[in-house]
């Protein structure tokens, strides 16, 4: 079917709005007319891979409503509300274990912008092969085919276009610090890095319990947000001693990526503190005794499977206790670029591109 999509050709130029022609959907596939569409830090590190097939659509934060349903798919039918989260076989011994972040699968599937047997999904409008499978969906467009494993029904009372981000910027920062840290009633954590997951790790660590939830960033306005939204204490990540400002907690999460600050995250930690990576950034070199009685793990998704933790999060929204549409600023479509530098200054924590306006 035709349809429009950002397509990035050159990995060190801007997003064109271009029309496409997507491919029916498949066995387990979908066909979804994408109401809004989260920009995550992961889109803007791996669209500058020379790597990657170009031409290309990114996008892998979706939300929108089911169109057409491949041969087989029997969870989701046209009319119904999803949400568009990573993609996974279903069948490893990951998937069957419930933990499908860790699919042998993953990466093929989820970063490679082809489908599994190598097809693109997609073609421009003088017939040139556009890859348009990342992370199963590629919902910088106005009409995605996702697989039916990464599709989350939701209530269609809700606010569709907003909830794309539960997909996976959201959910890695909620599950990091619900399920795989599994922060408990009267735990501390510090949490550096305050743009989109690291916010919902602030806001998962609230409504885990926590008595201490430090956030830490260099931006005044995500330093004020954070207390807004749970934090006991924002500090700024530029301190000279941030570890002594900080003090010892039971539980870190690093959001950023940056090898000093993941320095400064394990050591901040209490013996048998936990310590969650989810940024990825250069090599950090410790010596054994940094990780005494200590954990360090890096993180896919929050350890969630979105079927289950979507939906919580949904719940705890309703509850107003997880108030992630104030991370939100929505941007039409052909607006990408001005979405991206936003993102890229701080200036919008979490942009949600609305491919119908």
């Amino acid at each position: 079917m035709r349809a429009q999509a950002a397509i990035l050709r050159d990995p060190g130029k801007p997003f064109t709005v271009e029309d496409v022609s997507l491919a029916p959907p498949g066995p387990g596939e979908a066909l979804v007319r994408v109401a809004g569409a989260g920009m995550c830090h992961t889109d803007m590190l791996f669209r500058g891979l020379a790597e990657l097939p170009m031409p290309m659509v990114f996008g892998h934060e979706g939300s929108g409503v089911v169109e057409e349903v491949g041969p087989g798919v029997t969870r989701v039918a046209p009319g119904d509300h999803v949400v568009m989260s990573y993609d996974s076989c279903g069948w490893c011994g990951r998937c069957l274990t419930g933990a499908a972040p860790y699919c042998d699968e993953f990466m093929a599937r989820n970063f490679s912008g082809v489908r599994a047997d190598g097809s693109t999904g997609a073609t421009c409008s003088v017939g040139e092969p556009v890859a348009a499978r990342w992370f199963g969906q590629s919902s910088f467009a106005t009409h995605a085919v996702a697989t039916e494993r990464n599709l989350v029904v939701v209530d269609r009372s809700l606010p569709l276009e907003l909830l794309g981000p539960l997909g996976c910027g959201l959910q890695t920062g909620a599950g990091s610090v619900l399920i795989s840290l599994n922060v408990r009633p009267g735990a501390g954590i510090a949490v550096f890095g305050a743009g989109a997951v690291g916010l919902a790790a602030v806001m998962a660590a609230k409504v885990a319990g926590a008595d201490e939830i430090v956030a830490v960033d260099l931006h005044a306005s995500r330093r004020e947000l954070a207390l807004e939204l749970g934090a006991t204490r924002a500090l700024d990540g530029a301190d000279p001693d941030l570890v002594a400002a900080v003090g010892q907690v039971d539980h870190s999460f690093d959001t950023t990526g940056v090898p000093a600050v993941i320095r400064t995250a394990i050591a901040v930690l209490r013996p048998g503190g936990s310590c969650g990576l989810v940024g990825t950034g250069g090599e950090i070199t410790l010596p054994p005794t940094a990780l005494t009685g200590r954990t360090l793990r890096f993180i896919f998704e929050g350890d969630a499977v979105p079927q289950e933790f979507v939906p919580r999060l949904i719940r705890l929204w309703r509850q107003g206790r997880f108030p992630f549409d104030r991370l939100i600023r929505t941007y039409p479509l052909d607006a990408i670029n001005d979405a991206e530098r936003d993102s890229a200054s701080g200036a919008t924590v979490k942009p949600v591109l609305l491919p119908g306006t």
